[in-house]
């Protein structure tokens, strides 16, 4: 009799302690999503400024566009093979490299 009043004690803490936690759950992510709700409306639309064609069109940016390419073609055709091969043995002891 004690026993079995012991073990029902037991079963409504164990339920109470997952109502509790399924309500926290809860609790958290309705305070989640009203806190991105608030921080959402609060924001204030960005006003970027206007195009001038005058002053755009940096010779340097103009260079850019035709060099970065042929850099990265230089990259993959060239230098990342040759770092292959010189992970390789015998290129490895001949070059020093130390991979600790």
């Amino acid at each position: 009799m004690i026993e079995r009043r012991r073990k029902a004690l037991q079963d409504c803490t164990r339920a109470a302690l997952r109502h509790g936690t399924v309500r926290a759950r809860a609790r958290a992510w309705l305070a989640a999503f009203l806190g991105l709700v608030l921080l959402g409306s609060s924001s204030v639309p960005a006003f970027a400024e206007e195009y001038d064609a005058s002053s755009a069109g940096n010779p340097l940016r103009i260079v850019s566009y035709v060099v970065y390419p042929v850099g990265v073609i230089f990259d993959y055709l060239l230098l990342r093979p040759m770092y292959w091969v010189g992970s390789h043995e015998p290129f490895r002891s001949l070059f020093g490299r130390d991979d600790e």
